[in-house]
């Protein structure tokens, strides 16, 4: 019976060193590919305006509303992250607690905005609907499921903040978490811009 070799501590902070190292390119990775995505949906958006037959309508008053609300949770996050820098763990679980909560009211508002939406009779769908309001739920849709991955992404990063696990050094899940959830903060407020302008 051969005997099972126990991995030798060295083995396993080779492994951990490996993770944290390639970590940070296959986050950039994954976010150019998101830009890739959005930036053909919206070059698809200015063709489909040219072709005519386009309904030019005001974006919901609730849209305003969460781009003020995502631009402040980018604030709190990276409050957020100073303070796990100064090992100041309360201040850490108060950033990332308020930014989740932030990323509810964007998420709520976003669907308050739908609701707008179709008050006015702009449709994703059916008979009544056209491109414009279809591009429109596709482009802010497809944003609001990226950001359902980033509050997951802030709740386990609130808990592992909470079992104490970032300090001055270490801090490279909180990065991790803020790159992304800055990076959707951009997004949305590209796609904001766009659509506001791009009629």
């Amino acid at each position: 019976m051969e005997e099972k070799v126990k991995p030798s501590p060295t083995y396993k902070a080779d492994i951990k060193a490996a993770y944290n190292k390639a970590s940070k390119p296959l986050l950039w990775v994954g976010i150019i590919s998101i830009t890739m995505m959005f930036a053909g949906l919206t070059s698809g958006y200015v063709v489909r305006a040219d072709n005519g037959n386009w309904l030019i309508f005001n974006l919901p008053n609730a849209f305003y509303l969460s781009t003020a609300v995502i631009i402040t949770s980018s604030i709190t996050l990276f409050f957020a992250l100073q303070m796990a820098k100064k090992d100041n763990k309360k201040g850490t679980i108060l950033g990332l607690l308020v930014t989740f909560v932030l990323g509810l009211v964007f998420t709520y508002s976003q669907f308050v905005g739908y609701g707008e939406l179709m008050d006015k009779h702009i449709f994703f769908a059916g008979k009544s609907a056209n491109a414009s309001g279809s591009f429109l739920y596709v482009l802010t849709f497809m944003h609001l499921l990226h950001l359902f991955a980033g509050l997951i992404v802030v709740l386990i990063t609130l808990k592992n903040s909470i079992k104490g696990r970032y300090t001055s050094q270490n801090t490279l899940g909180l990065e991790l978490c803020s790159i992304y959830w800055h990076f959707l903060d951009i997004l949305w407020v590209y796609l904001f811009l766009f659509l506001y302008f791009i009629r």
